[in-house]
């Protein structure tokens, strides 16, 4: 799935901010902000943000801890990530990045204070491997942030449902010329475990000794925090 993924993300990753921008309503940068307050980052933190695309939540990473803190921002897609340095530069954010697996990080032990992926760890080959990797670059005590999609139900659950298998792959298609990435997008995160269930992936990683999921907008997205072990 790697392979396949990464030409995906490769496709679209220059009408990719906007696309995402119209999409989401621009609802995509409260979900971050929330992520990155839940995450506990302080002034002077070194946080790692795996699958961090255009560097979004990377820079929202960096206003929260500043000057004396640290942020690398990593993907596996060099596409994704080529407008990310100019995005820090226009904003006066020093800003690190680098192309790598977040199922292979290429850091040692204990090197960061709060690792996140937003959007990303439905993407991985073996999402419990990931999270184990990002655990084990995480000091003991210091924080995984995960913000993914959930499956909201009821009404709101409909309307998200036929918002996502309808309106997304054409509105995406036509931003994008890339109509197949809008349909997979949602179908994987329709397929993904949420709430509870990634939760029990978290624990079958070993990494954590606390989990929490965080429901936002009805269920449509969470951002789960663990506390590494």
């Amino acid at each position: 799935m790697s392979t396949e993924v990464r030409q995906m993300f490769s496709s679209i990753a220059t009408r990719y901010d906007v696309t995402n921008e119209v999409l989401s309503l621009g609802i995509h940068r409260l979900w971050r902000r929330k992520a990155v307050r839940l995450s506990g980052a302080k002034p002077g933190d070194a946080v790692l943000d795996c699958a961090t695309g255009t560097g979004d939540l990377a820079l929202a990473f960096k206003r929260q801890v500043g000057e004396a803190g640290r942020v690398m921002g990593t993907d596996f897609c060099k596409e994704m990530l080529d407008s990310a340095p100019a995005k820090a530069e226009r904003e006066g954010l020093r800003v690190e990045f680098q192309v790598a697996d977040a199922m292979a990080l290429p850091f040692a032990d204990n090197s960061f204070d709060v690792a996140s992926i937003a959007f990303g760890i439905r993407n991985v080959d073996d999402p419990v491997k990931c999270l184990s990797e990002m655990a084990r670059v995480v000091r003991p005590g210091g924080r995984v942030v995960v913000l993914e999609f959930g499956q909201p139900t009821g009404f709101f659950g409909a309307l998200f449902r036929f918002y996502s298998k309808v309106v997304m792959p054409r509105v995406g298609g036509l931003l994008t010329g890339n109509r197949a990435a809008y349909e997979y997008l949602p179908r994987t995160s329709a397929a993904f475990p949420a709430g509870d269930r990634f939760l029990a992936l978290m624990e079958q990683s070993g990494g954590y000794k606390e989990r929490v999921a965080h429901p936002l907008t009805f269920g449509t997205s969470y951002v789960y925090v663990g506390t590494v072990r």
